[in-house]
């Protein structure tokens, strides 16, 4: 997935600030894809010369002017073709690409002590975010609450799902490791 598909599936949903998108992006999709607020507003830049959205400036007068962006036509079709060829997605998805796993196969190099304690570091930010998809779930219902998202909540609970069991098999995963270090 590209950050810049993301953000036109989020405008298939109506018009919004850059700000808007970027902390419903934040809200949604940071789960499973990161992106810097300046890489939100770079890509917008990009996305509208491309003619795949437009932009009406709104005129303020107790607060700064803001930028209203509208998914067009183009757009539209751009985000239907992205979402019609994901079969390379697939394969990248299910091969994992990991510095800390490179680590691990390498960790003979290293005191088991310190390995260990890289492995408990994991664990516990496998723990915290496991408990972060709490607050996902609250801007699923939020934005669920929306007549025109309802039927989409579904599948965005769908990739709340598979972060979650990602997070558990990790768990699973680390807890086995250290007890098989652990024996002598």
């Amino acid at each position: 997935m590209s950050l810049k598909h993301g953000l036109l599936g989020l405008l298939n949903a109506g018009p919004m600030t850059g700000y808007e998108l970027d902390r419903s992006f934040k809200r949604s999709l940071a789960h499973f894809w990161q992106a810097q607020t300046s890489q939100v507003y770079r890509e917008l830049t990009a996305m509208e010369e491309k003619g795949w959205l437009s932009s009406e400036e709104v005129v303020q007068t107790d607060k700064p002017n803001k930028r209203v962006y509208s998914l067009t036509e183009d757009g539209e079709h751009e985000l239907q073709n992205w979402l019609s060829a994901s079969e390379a997605d697939i394969e990248k998805t299910i091969t994992v690409r990991s510095a800390f796993l490179m680590r691990v196969f390498l960790a003979g190099e290293m005191p088991k002590e310190e390995l260990l304690s890289m492995l408990y570091d994991f664990k516990e930010k496998c723990l915290e975010k496991l408990d972060s998809f709490e607050s996902i779930r609250e801007s699923i219902v939020h934005y669920g609450a929306v007549e025109a998202h309802a039927d989409r909540v579904k599948y965005w609970e769908l990739t709340v799902m598979y972060g979650e069991s990602q997070c558990h098999a990790a768990i699973d995963w680390v807890k086995r490791a250290i007890a098989m270090l652990k024996e002598k």
